[in-house]
This record gives C-alpha cells, sequence and structure tokens, in this order.
C-alpha cells in the first residue's frame, strides 16, 4: 500500500531564516507592490523613492507598479518629489487609496497612472490649500511668499494634469478655502479616481 504524497507549500529562499515580516516585505516586493502609510516625510517618501528607482532598473515586460496609500499627508516638498518620479517611471504606476487619503496623499494618489487610480468605498478623503507654519523675521517671510505662490503653482498643474478640470473648478471644488472632505463616487465622479478597489 502506498502513501498519499503531500501538497508541499512552495518554498522561498532563505524562508527558514526570515521572520514573517520580511518575508511579507519580499513579497510586496516580488509583486512590484509598495505600501505608503504614515507622514509623507523624508522617510517614508524615500524609501518609495527608492523602490520606483529599484523596479526601473530592472526590465520586465508588461510590469506595473503599484503604490498603496493610507496617509493623513505630510510634507509637500516630499510629495512633489515622489509625483516627480513616478511621472519619469519607465514603468506606470497604479495607485490604490485605502483608509486616509488627505492632503499631500491625496496629490500621490491623484498623480497615478489614469484607468488604474482605485479607491476604497470606505476611505476617507481629504483635499485643501497649502498651509505653512513658517516663522521667522518679516523680511524672511515676505520672500517665503514666492515659494507659497510657486507651491500653489505646483498643486494646480498636478490637479489639472491629473484630473483635466479646468483651475477655476479645481479651485472651487478643491482648493477652497475651506477642507474638502468627499467619498469615493465624489472623487471618482470629479476624475481623480478611476474605479472603487476590487480584490478579485
Amino acid at each position: 500500500m502506498t502513501t498519499p504524497k503531500k501538497t508541499l507549500k512552495p518554498k522561498f529562499p532563505y524562508d527558514d531564516v526570515l521572520v514573517a515580516s520580511e518575508k511579507i516585505n519580499l513579497a510586496l516586493l516580488d509583486s512590484h507592490v509598495h505600501y505608503l502609510s504614515g507622514d509623507i516625510d523624508e522617510d517614508n517618501i524615500g524609501e518609495a523613492i527608492k523602490w520606483i528607482i529599484y523596479e526601473n532598473l530592472i526590465p520586465e515586460e508588461k510590469k506595473i507598479l503599484t503604490i498603496m496609500i493610507n496617509s493623513y499627508g505630510g510634507e509637500l516638498s516630499h510629495a512633489f518629489a515622489l509625483i516627480d518620479i513616478m511621472r519619469n517611471s519607465q514603468y506606470p504606476i497604479r495607485t490604490i487609496g485605502i483608509g486616509a487619503v488627505m492632503s499631500a496623499a491625496f496629490l500621490i494618489f491623484a498623480s497615478g497612472k489614469k484607468g488604474e487610480r482605485f479607491i476604497s468605498k470606505n476611505a476617507s478623503i481629504m483635499c485643501h490649500q497649502y498651509s505653512t507654519n513658517v516663522e521667522g523675521k518679516h523680511h524672511d517671510m515676505k520672500a517665503y511668499e514666492k515659494e507659497m505662490k510657486l507651491t500653489d503653482e505646483r498643486m494646480l498643474a498636478i490637479l489639472k494634469e491629473s484630473t483635466k478640470l479646468s483651475l477655476k473648478t479645481i479651485r472651487t471644488k478643491l482648493l477652497p478655502e475651506s477642507d474638502v472632505w468627499m467619498d469615493a463616487k465624489e472623487l471618482i465622479d470629479l476624475g481623480i479616481a478611476d474605479s472603487y478597489l476590487k480584490f478579485k
């Protein structure tokens, strides 16, 4: 009498020495997925930029990179850096918004490839005008007004390119005086997201 063969799970290199979190990170890397959560700051964005550069150094046909975003926002200058790298990637970048898609994270989400921006139905979504906590001498603060104006123009340009909405519509619907909160359907209707998130 023969014993039936057991079906074994496929084994990956270093399976025996890696902890669970390391296995998850390697699996995400193999699947071309990066999870961006927490503050939009130098460390978080640095990791996302290094990931995109790494993926661009490895040629592969029909590859799509995926950034899953769950963030209340943070520094716009860091968001602009990531958006520039996303737009210069030779591989299209899909964005998936879950949990919180707010402020600087909102701009990153909107900058994904059109047709590949997915939003979860229960995400909290918010867009608002540029804000800063600059302090210092009167003349330095006055000089900083130029950077504030340039930052506002950068935000408008990113949203216009990502949505094809007019500048007037962007100012009234996305960047009025008060914070703009919306649900997933509104985000899709405005052309900032393309579809609801559905795992197949």
